[in-house]
């Protein structure tokens, strides 16, 4: 038995136990991308006393459970839990601050993430499960594959691969394991590929407001060489990682997107391929930024984010900083 097996096996044996017990919320980290609402939706399905529940839902993921009619419950501050609960399961976030939530306590966590940063303080009866791969969706695949292959419905497969997609960046940011995943989640009825992406990638959600947020936010982009890295930074306050995305297209080695809000200041990040593999981690740099100048930073190599109480100069330039003397190893093939 692989480790990878023993930890579905671990998690299997957790989930059953934490079912006996009671409710099993399942819950998503507060960012709402695809991939953590995919994942939280996809597990729940698979216990009857399970609901996947969160925070907030992100734009994409709102309408795909909408499309989907997946049940999803949106919580606040304070935080009503059910009376019994048999455990918490969280997924796709680095650390408990990432939730935006009153957590209860006394009950088992169970973490599942891919997230380099780890923020968590478990305790005895807690599991995490924290693989090297693309995205969570990765984790909740292998799962049910293995241990409730019935719960793999086509609405289920379709978010789950639309979680895949994302946050792979179109799987620009893949490793081999992701490619079996979708092979997986494709099955042998061959889910509609081309249609998903067409639905993930139409602008159905955008407003004219939005359309204009974001060529403003083109419109203020400048370029700047941070050491070896070519970087491009903008401001907006809304749409940052569609923008940083876009942003990327010019040609950067990596892009910031600024927003200060209500005395906090946002950094959005995004990186190339290219340059995640010849040592960007944006992950570990906005963490590392956040044990340095406050706040919460952290998440993927090529895709993360920083929120501080600094001002939007100051955090624009620690972040810059922090590029620049990130040393660029080349890799040959």
């Amino acid at each position: 038995m692989t480790a990878s097996e023993a930890d579905l096996d671990r998690l299997h044996a957790w989930l059953e136990a934490a079912a006996a017990r009671g409710a099993v919320p399942v819950v998503c980290g507060a960012n709402g991308d695809m991939d953590t609402v995919a994942s939280a939706v996809a597990l729940a399905s698979a216990l009857p006393q399970a609901m996947a529940c969160g925070r907030h839902l992100g734009r994409l993921a709102k309408r795909l459970v909408d499309e989907e009619h997946a049940p999803f419950r949106r919580l606040g501050r304070p935080t009503a839990w059910p009376t019994a609960l048999g455990g918490l399961v969280v997924v796709d976030a680095a650390a408990p601050n990432q939730l935006d939530l009153d957590l209860p306590e006394g009950v088992p966590v169970c973490v599942l993430d891919h997230h380099a940063t780890d923020g968590w303080d478990l305790q005895d009866g807690d599991l995490s499960l924290r693989w090297p791969v693309s995205a969570t969706t990765e984790i909740v695949t292998s799962y049910l594959a293995k241990h409730r292959p019935d719960a793999l419905t086509p609405p289920v497969r379709r978010l789950l691969l639309a979680g895949l997609i994302t946050d792979t960046g179109r799987f620009k940011h893949a490793g081999s394991s992701s490619f079996q995943s979708a092979v997986t989640l494709l099955g042998e009825d061959a889910l509609d590929y081309r249609s998903l992406v067409d639905r993930i990638e139409t602008d159905a959600d955008l407003t004219s407001s939005d359309h204009g947020a974001l060529v403003k936010g083109l419109q203020r982009a400048t370029t700047t060489d941070a050491g070896p890295w070519r970087l491009v930074t903008s401001r907006a306050g809304t749409l940052e990682g569609r923008l940083a995305s876009l942003l990327l297209g010019t040609g950067a080695d990596v892009c910031f997107v600024v927003r200060h809000r209500d005395g906090k200041t946002r950094v959005t990040g995004r990186a190339r391929a290219t340059a995640c593999r010849e040592g960007l981690h944006l992950g570990r740099l906005f963490e590392a930024l956040a044990e340095r100048h406050g706040g919460e930073g952290g998440g993927h190599d090529g895709a993360a984010g920083w929120t501080s109480s600094l001002d939007r100069v100051a955090a624009e330039t620690a972040a810059l900083a922090a590029v620049a003397t990130t040393a660029r190893t080349e890799v040959n093939g």
